[in-house]
């Protein structure tokens, strides 16, 4: 139900509500004409939040702050923070500091709650060696074993490996 659709006080017709208080406390089924009073000495709003239940069920809140929180919830977490994932590229032959310095961005990622997927790209002749992005996988997987597992291992998928590590 969007937010414009919720009848509010003198808009609630029906003889009686179940009323929930503005401590979110169920009260219990009250009359309409009662409800509206108790909303008013709080200084704040009825409103019918579930319109189909028998009889409908109102709350005591205070409608502009429902109506903010109703469209942020609709617009949703949009915004991919915590919990989402984070890639590392690597290459097979990746210099030391280059993997030192990766395995550190891994950490922070890891730290804020995120998964990370390591990518090891091969190129041209690098394809006939695979093991040297198994190497590295593993160099990555060590170093970041106190702070994560493995959810899924070294797998090679065309030119690309990739393995999934998530927080502990």
């Amino acid at each position: 139900m969007s937010s414009r659709n919720f009848r509010v006080n003198r808009q609630i017709r029906v003889p009686q509500v179940r009323l929930i208080d503005h401590n979110g406390e169920q009260v219990g089924i009250v009359n309409t004409d009662d409800a509206r009073r108790r909303a008013d000495e709080a200084g704040l709003d009825l409103v019918e939040v579930s319109p189909t239940a028998e009889p409908p069920v109102c709350r005591i809140l205070d409608f502009g702050k429902f109506k903010y929180e109703q469209r942020k919830k609709e617009k949703g977490g949009s915004k991919g923070h915590a919990g989402g994932m984070k890639e590392l590229r690597v290459r097979p032959m990746i210099d030391k500091h280059d993997l030192d310095y990766r395995i550190k961005q891994g950490r922070g990622f890891l730290e804020e709650g995120h998964k990370v997927q390591v990518v090891c790209v091969f190129r041209g002749r690098q394809m006939d060696h695979p093991e040297h992005g198994h190497r590295v996988m593993a160099e990555v997987a060590e170093a970041l074993a106190d702070l994560s597992k493995i959810e899924s291992s070294p797998k090679l998928l065309g030119r690309r490996m990739t393995m999934l590590l998530a927080h502990k």
